[in-house]
């Protein structure tokens, strides 16, 4: 099987991914697990995942791998965003902080 191409996305979009696919074919081992464990974690839906990252994207120093582990992990305050952002944390000021919980809090 050749690779063609290749897209971060959130675990929103890939459970919208899978079921879609779900439908069409039957999915071996892995793929199963994969549904089932997004069904279980996912909070939001792909198309409120859509918008939160939208809303991200104002925050310029945050990179398109970091927006997607916000929009996957959804932290509720300060600690739980350094966790996702460790090193990079710093570079943020606290305006760009709030705005970042305040988006997950309306997307919630």
């Amino acid at each position: 099987m050749e690779i063609i191409n290749e897209k971060l996305v959130t675990d929103a979009e890939a459970k919208e991914i899978l079921e879609k696919r779900s439908k069409e074919t039957e999915f071996g081992y892995e793929q199963k697990n994969a549904l089932e464990h997004l069904r279980k974690y996912v909070k939001i839906d792909a198309k409120k995942a859509k918008e939160l990252y939208e809303e991200l994207k104002k925050v310029e120093k945050l990179r398109e791998r970091q927006i997607i582990q916000i929009i996957n992990i959804l932290p509720k305050d300060q600690d739980d965003l350094r966790v996702i952002l460790q090193k990079d944390f710093n570079i943020l000021d606290e305006s760009e902080v709030n705005l970042i919980l305040e988006a997950v809090k309306k997307a919630l």
